[in-house]
């Protein structure tokens, strides 16, 4: 009997195992989740999980009637903890032992720790989880001064959420500006202004070299350069590293994230990855990359869906993204390669504005600031196989939404 194992029971393995049943898999699946109770979106968490006005509540991925209806066996905290290739099987933490036909990873990633001095004091924390969530929540009520380490999205989530509690905020970043990994300069720039205009105050170019405290908890985080920064709450947001250690020890290829094809399929023709842990060749970015996304998790998971039920088909969907700071919303859509030329369409000073980013002269990516119709088209263009040029957007007056119908129409 064929037997597909999920690793994780996120958006990625979520989606595998109703879109399994979609395309018409009858034989069983197994979602094996390493937490408690059941799977829950993360987005969330860092936005209005932190608030201060309503009761918290973790939104489901999906009921449990879900998995009764759709004959799915979700297994809580039981994560897999080896894989036998050989005999195609997998152990759990318990124990148990699982055949299967086919077993997909799609474990996710971690927070990535900061290896200093006072680290582990009380008041120090990650967000990644509920209990993460749930931990920093209990304290923020009681916090006056927050440092927080990293000018991520994940950190100016948080760094918004803590200034509307009217909390002291001050931001650590390593590199020289804010998302520096993944933005423009341009809405770099306009994110900081943002922010510091609410009061959040920016420390770049500093790195972390301790968190000082008295026995119960921090007090300080302490800069590279000596500087100290009172906190009597820290939050550490400096990214996260892919869950492959039981793919690893498996014998699969790993390379910050357990390495795929085009059809996202391991060196071992019987085992997958998908969602945050997945490497994958990207001919958006040119090179294979790992991508932390809730719409890559998911459109893998409907495309390795189609593969496993008869129809091999390979990944190659156009990236988007999505980050609240405050009221303010980023969505991204494509992938730029370095700093091509970059045309601003809209007004940043009204707050509604997107940049376009060209590779040389072809359209790769368009970052859009509480502008959701450039957004949508900008996704209809990039998704095309033809790209398009500045000179032809130059034509339309930059104007996306004519440029997304008329590349329909085409």
């Amino acid at each position: 009997m064929n037997h597909v194992i999920i690793a994780g029971a996120g958006h990625a393995g979520i989606q595998l195992a109703d879109s399994l049943r979609t395309e018409g898999y009858s034989d069983r699946i197994t979602l094996v989740d390493a937490e408690t109770g059941l799977p829950y979106q993360r987005p969330p968490l860092s936005k209005d999980f932190l608030a201060a006005d309503g009761t918290p509540e973790l939104v489901p991925l999906k009921a449990r009637k879900f998995f009764a209806d759709k004959d799915i066996e979700l297994v809580e905290a039981n994560p897999i903890v080896s894989v036998d290739r050989h005999e195609r099987a997998v152990t759990l933490a318990n124990g148990d032992r699982l055949p299967y036909s086919a077993l997909v990873f799609a474990t996710g990633a971690r927070t990535r720790r900061l290896v200093a001095p006072g680290a582990d004091l009380g008041g120090v924390h990650h967000l990644r989880s509920a209990d993460d969530a749930t931990r920093l929540r209990s304290e923020l009520a009681a916090a006056r001064t927050v440092v927080v380490v990293g000018a991520g999205f994940i950190g100016l989530e948080f760094a918004a959420a803590a200034v509307d509690r009217g909390l002291d905020v001050t931001v650590v970043e390593l590199g020289p500006r804010a998302m520096g990994r993944a933005v423009s300069a341009q809405i770099s720039e306009y994110f900081q202004r943002l922010h510091a205009a609410r009061g959040v105050r920016f420390v770049f170019d500093q790195t972390v070299s301790a968190f000082e405290g008295d026995a119960e908890r921090v007090r300080a985080v302490v800069g590279g350069d000596g500087r100290r920064y009172p906190a009597d709450l820290v939050v550490v947001g400096i990214g996260v590293e892919p869950n492959e250690t039981a793919a690893t020890d498996a014998g699969l290829r790993t390379d910050n994230g357990i390495v795929v094809n085009e059809y996202l399929r391991t060196d071992d023709d019987a085992i997958w990855a998908i969602g945050d842990c997945a490497r994958f060749p990207c001919r958006h970015a040119g090179a294979p990359i790992r991508r932390e996304s809730i719409q890559n998790a998911v459109d893998q998971a409907r495309t390795l869906a189609a593969t496993l039920t008869g129809r091999p088909t390979e990944y190659h969907h156009s990236p988007w993204f999505w980050s609240y700071q405050g009221k303010t919303k980023l969505q991204i859509a494509g992938v730029a390669r370095g700093d091509g030329p970059i045309t601003v369409v809209g007004d940043p000073g009204e707050g509604k504005f997107s940049v376009l980013r060209f590779d040389e002269t072809r359209l790769v990516c368009v970052e859009s600031v509480n502008h959701p119709a450039a957004h949508m088209a900008a996704r209809s263009i990039l998704s095309t196989a033809s790209p398009i040029s500045q000179e032809e957007l130059a034509i339309v007056a930059f104007d996306l939404k004519l440029a997304a119908r008329l590349s329909r129409t085409a």
